[in-house]
């Protein structure tokens, strides 16, 4: 078998290396690529078919040096030609043999070669420290050597439509999201939110993701998406890849979306991913006439498909689905669930994201808990909702969750407005409005809470945070506002996050120790200079903000 190598330059990325496999037999040349990135190995038959995508599946058994078998499922490209894409953050070779449904078919099937793993010597973090994975205390994310991870995520649920065009208009909202240390994109594969089955916004520079009767996958809609999926990951942004929104899965049918899901499987499990089975999982087409029998097919379902993306998955990327409401509510058996995304309300007060959130850490089995959409900033839709509204949600569902992270978006940005080309109406006739994406980009709200963020993490302790109502309060019990929301850290550090400005009492603290306090303006992302505080005997203290008639941060750190 001859292979060649070479960087897959047409990505715009260094993270594919490629192999071009001729006739089973066994390589003489491993495959030399990076730990964390991805090699990809093609392979040609021999034989004409007339339904390659339907007639014939190829799985790739790799075995990595420490023993461990790997089945990665392998994806029609077109043509004759299927490819496995493997990644592994062991040193060492990896060997390979190919398995095909089509045993007779030697260019498919019975054929071995080597993957030669090496280290990693840059700077990516997902390559550095490794995909996220659930923290050992089953609340937060973590890099896969451990180091925590907080969830700082934008929406762009249509971004492989080719109104963001790609390389240019991509690049430029990913870099402004990376400057402002978003790590998380959530963007759907193709079968989007807002629209029919069809419907010609959706389309890439290839087409759609499916042929028109939904007969096969289109090889070069997924081309064109493979080079965002590598640009984000390239430039430290997890993907959180949504396959599909929830009122697709009556049209296509189980069996078909689980095709499609194998698909997305074998494309993009090498990198680091996380996936969203659905979006707005249990929710109907708009149009439909059917509502609950939908809704009732669609949990059951989509529960079986979540399942399957678990058992296809040889990297066990992270997996969860988008609700209308929680993810646990959309689905018949909450195990197939690693993290519980919520969907909190672009019309809910703070107080409303705060209560889903906390019942969502409360709940069983223990997870993290995220918004996956809580209120989008917007210019234009009735009511206005501004940086103050995502903000708030931002703030009040991340604390009350215990600070796993949080999604912010923005109209424009979801659907992808340009300038020239505004998405338009939905199905039901609302039109979200026509402010275009780089408008939107610099909308306040982004900063904002990524300004969050940045001093969430910068807390000792943060990822050890639990949410901790019990231990804040107004100092004058007759205030009637919203009440303070606290996480704690077992040492006494905590965080506090207050909707209007005002004193309020902590309690709780260890009596005897000094803690630095840092008050925090959300507004403008910026902390006020440390001070030092000594709680009375009792365990409690008093402290009021700074001048500013707006919502308010506290950190308390212990000083050792």
């Amino acid at each position: 078998m001859m292979i060649s190598m070479a960087r897959f330059g047409r990505l715009g990325s260094a993270w594919i290396f490629l192999a071009a496999v001729g006739a089973a037999s066994r390589a003489s040349e491993p495959v030399k690529v990076e730990a964390g990135r991805v090699a990809e190995v093609a392979f040609a038959s021999t034989k004409a078919r007339p339904d390659p995508f339907n007639q014939v599946e190829v799985d790739v058994v790799f075995t990595a040096p420490d023993g461990a078998d790997l089945r990665v499922p392998a994806f029609w490209a077109g043509g004759r030609t299927w490819k496995v894409r493997y990644s592994s953050r062991i040193v060492g070779a990896h060997r390979f043999r190919s398995e095909s449904s089509d045993a007779d078919d030697q260019a498919l099937h019975g054929v071995e070669g080597v993957v030669e793993v090496v280290p990693y010597t840059g700077g990516n973090p997902l390559l550095r420290r490794g995909p996220i994975r659930i923290a050992d205390d089953r609340h937060h994310f973590a890099y896969a050597d451990g180091t925590p991870f907080f969830w700082l995520g934008d929406t762009w649920w249509m971004g492989f439509a080719d109104r963001l065009a790609f390389p240019d208009d991509f690049a430029k909202l990913a870099d402004d999201r990376v400057t402002k240390g978003f790590n998380v994109v959530q963007i759907v594969a193709g079968l989007y939110p807002d629209m029919p089955a069809f419907d010609p916004r959706g389309r890439n520079e290839a087409g759609f993701p499916w042929e028109p009767d939904y007969a096969r996958i289109n090889p070069s809609y997924f081309d064109e998406a493979d080079r965002r999926v590598a640009f984000l990951a390239d430039r430290g942004i997890v993907p959180c890849v949504v396959g599909a929104w929830g009122y697709h899965l009556p049209w296509l049918g189980e069996a078909k979306m689980k095709r499609h899901w194998r698909n997305l499987v074998a494309r993009w499990g090498a990198y680091p991913v996380v996936w969203c089975a659905s979006g707005e999982t249990t929710m109907p087409f708009y149009l439909s006439k059917t509502r609950d029998q939908d809704v009732e097919r669609q949990k059951k379902s989509w529960t079986e498909i979540l399942g399957y993306i678990h058992e296809i998955d040889p990297f066990h990327r992270l997996v969860t689905c988008h609700p209308a409401r929680t993810a646990r509510e959309s689905v018949t058996d909450p195990t197939v669930l690693d993290f519980d995304m919520q969907q909190t309300g672009h019309g809910t007060p703070p107080q409303g994201h705060a209560a889903l959130a906390s019942g969502g850490w409360n709940a069983k089995p223990t997870m993290p808990v995220i918004s996956g959409e809580a209120r989008y900033e917007a210019l234009e839709i009735n009511p206005t909702l501004t940086a103050a509204d995502a903000r708030q949600a931002f703030w009040s569902h991340m604390i009350a969750g215990g600070c796993a992270g949080g999604t912010y978006g923005a109209n424009g940005i979801w659907q992808i407005n340009r300038q020239d080309k505004p998405y338009g109406n939905s199905p039901a006739g609302n039109n979200w409005g026509t402010t275009p994406w780089d408008v939107a980009m610099n909308l306040p709200g982004s900063a904002q809470v990524a300004a969050a963020a940045r001093f969430v993490t910068t807390i000792p302790g943060w990822s050890r945070f639990e949410p901790r109502p019990d231990l804040v309060a107004w100092a004058d019990p007759a205030e009637n506002a919203p009440a303070p929301l606290c996480v704690a850290e077992p040492d006494g550090t905590r965080l506090v996050y207050i909707l209007k400005p005002g004193p309020v009492r902590l309690s709780g603290l260890p009596a005897g120790a000094t803690f630095e306090l840092r008050w925090f303006d959300p507004v403008a992302g910026a902390a006020a200079a440390p001070v030092a505080l000594s709680p009375s005997p009792d365990g409690s203290a008093t402290v009021s903000p700074p001048e500013g008639d707006h919502d308010w941060a506290l950190a308390a750190t212990l000083k050792r």
